[in-house]
């Protein structure tokens, strides 16, 4: 990694006895900005730290010397050294008059982007999010370079206060081959994004601190022209742009939806539900934690998506070491509302993020410890033997699409199904699924059986009469569930039991029902096949209400393995038992 500084060219502009102490000051190339603020001594900041550079205060005739010194300061208030990435910034009083400046060092730093370049390499848009002083301007400027010179593209940089490509008509060297549109007025920056794609032809835009709803509404009319974006944006993470209404619009936009009964059901959500309103401005999204570590959002759309419906996403850490070496580490999305996190192989919690608080507040699901006398006590030692001795062994698998037996009556195949009370739309996706020799009928005189739920067969006297007139007989299940229509159907077709979940019902259970549900079945899943199975230990899940801990359940009978529910609502939790 090279640095570049050109920092004396910073230190002569400052008065003569604060440039001798930083000419000698032994932190001078880590050295950040230097701040002179009239009747107050000056101060030098450094990363980790702050000093004063004289105890005799800064005055008015050091502060208009400063001035002389430096370029015209623009409507930003903010000035530049020529052929330097320098940015020097006023402070104002009321009367226009400048009382203070902030002279920050302008560093192009080579080889910064090693982390994302794969990212850069995509030709997709990117967008930077970092609190001030992260390096998102750095790692602007060095992404250019390597589009320009390294890529050939034709890159174009919107410069709007010359701190990408250094003060003066000249640019900086560290852009490469890379084109510079300075900016007259800030407000107009918007309208330069324009007139760079109307009049330049670039294949990259590259844009510094996107703030107003006019250059969103630019950048987006940009992408829509197949451009290639690079640009940076205020906000630390991705969740401060969906609640900024001014820039949420680099996201998709954020829009208010009411959802019909059904699907605010299906859902588990109220009525009306927040939803991206188009696709992201920008499809990538870096968020600079610290200059050594980015997280990466390799698709924003699903990101928005994930957090519009309350729950985290799964993005990807990036960090360097000492030496170069890039480190890819992904977190694992939260498995509920509530914050638990399934922990796998090198994939990590972000710190950058806050981190689950509550029951089980570390975020991983881990092997409980083995059982002592006081755990027996606990659950009961009689009820432990009996769960343990209660459990399956594995065995091979039935193919259901190549068993062909007679139907319960001897009747020829395919079967025909009466359902009663029973969710149509559930029952045709196991027959399509599981590929079952069934078909759905709507005429109970065509029907070979009856597949109806138990509470409603109780309170219907009539289907029973037509029943017994036709010869029809009646299956009963208990739920209109997935588990429980499958079982009802192989009872039906005579089909055995098989010793373990076959893959295509396991896929029936975590792609139906709720996000909730979903999120509860794959975190039973995970517990089971990286847990209880492999190291054979028990696993308790986090907190779930009684009809999510019921479909859990039923999961777990797939995998022929014995669960427990313990604890008091509304922490009342599964715990699963190895075979």
């Amino acid at each position: 990694m090279t640095i570049k500084d050109d920092l004396q060219k910073l230190l002569d502009i400052l008065p003569q006895d604060l440039r001798q102490v930083l000419e000698n000051h032994p932190q001078r190339d880590s050295l950040v900005e230097v701040v002179l603020d009239l009747g107050r001594r000056p101060e030098a900041r450094f990363p980790n730290q702050a000093e004063y550079l004289s105890e005799i205060p800064v005055t008015q005739a050091q502060i208009d010397d400063c001035i002389q010194r430096v370029g015209t300061f623009g409507g930003d208030n903010r000035a530049g050294i020529e052929q330097t990435l320098h940015r020097i910034s006023a402070i104002r009083n009321r009367n226009g008059k400048i009382i203070g400046l902030t002279c920050r060092v302008g560093r192009a730093i080579f080889g910064t982007i090693g982390m994302i370049r794969d990212l850069v390499e995509t030709g997709k848009s990117i967008l930077m999010l970092g609190r001030p002083g992260v390096g998102k301007t750095t790692a602007l400027r060095e992404i250019a370079r390597v589009l320009a010179d390294e890529l050939n593209k034709r890159v174009v940089i919107i410069d709007t206060s010359n701190e990408i490509a250094g003060d003066g008509d000249v640019a900086h060297p560290a852009i490469g081959r890379a084109r510079r549109m300075q900016v007259a007025h800030p407000e107009l920056q918007h309208q330069v994004m324009i007139e760079a794609v109307e009049n330049h032809m670039p294949e990259v835009i590259v844009i510094d601190e996107i703030g107003t709803e006019l250059e969103a509404l630019a950048a987006r009319t940009i992408a829509e022209r197949g451009v290639q974006l690079v640009g940076t944006a205020h906000g630390n993470q991705i969740e401060n742009l969906i609640k900024n209404p001014t820039l949420s619009d680099l996201v998709g936009g954020i829009q208010a939806v009411t959802l019909g009964d059904d699907e605010a059901r299906r859902r588990g959500s109220q009525k009306t539900v927040l939803e991206r309103k188009a696709p992201p401005t920008f499809e990538i999204a870096v968020e600079m934690l610290e200059r050594q570590r980015w997280v990466v959002h390799d698709s924003v759309a699903d990101t928005v998506d994930t957090l519009l419906r309350g729950r985290q996403p799964s993005p990807q850490t990036r960090s360097v070491d000492d030496q170069g070496k890039v480190a890819m580490t992904r977190q694992l999305s939260v498995v509920n509302g509530r914050g638990g996190q399934l922990a796998s192989g090198e994939d990590t919690f972000s710190s950058g993020r806050q981190q689950p608080t509550g029951w089980r507040a570390s975020g991983q699901m881990v092997a409980l410890p083995p059982l002592t006398i006081e755990r027996e006590k606990a659950i009961g030692q009689s009820e432990f033997d009996r769960l343990l001795e209660e459990s399956f062994n594995y065995s091979d698998s039935i193919d259901f699409a190549a068993t062909k037996t007679a139907g319960p009556n001897g009747e020829d195949l395919p079967l025909h199904v009466y359902p009663y009370g029973v969710s149509r739309h559930q029952l045709e996706q196991v027959v399509s699924v599981l590929t079952l020799p069934v078909v759905l009928t709507k005429d109970i005189d065509s029907a070979d059986a009856i597949l109806a739920l138990r509470s409603h067969v109780k309170n219907h006297a009539k289907l029973r009469q037509l029943a017994k007139a036709r010869h029809v007989p009646i299956h009963m299940i208990k739920a209109s569930t997935i588990p429980q229509i499958t079982r009802g159907l192989r009872r039906l077709l005579n089909i055995d039991e098989p010793e373990i979940a076959d893959d295509r019902e396991l896929q029936l259970f975590l792609h139906s029902g709720s996000d909730d549900e979903i999120d509860a079945l794959e975190e039973a899943r995970l517990a089971v096949e990286q847990i209880v199975i492999p190291k054979g230990q028990p696993v308790e899940l986090l907190p779930r209400s009684p009809q999510v801990r019921k479909m859990q359940h039923e999961l777990v009978e797939h995998y022929r393995l014995k669960s427990h529910s313990f604890g008091e609502e509304p922490n009342r939790r599964l715990r699963i038992y190895p075979a």
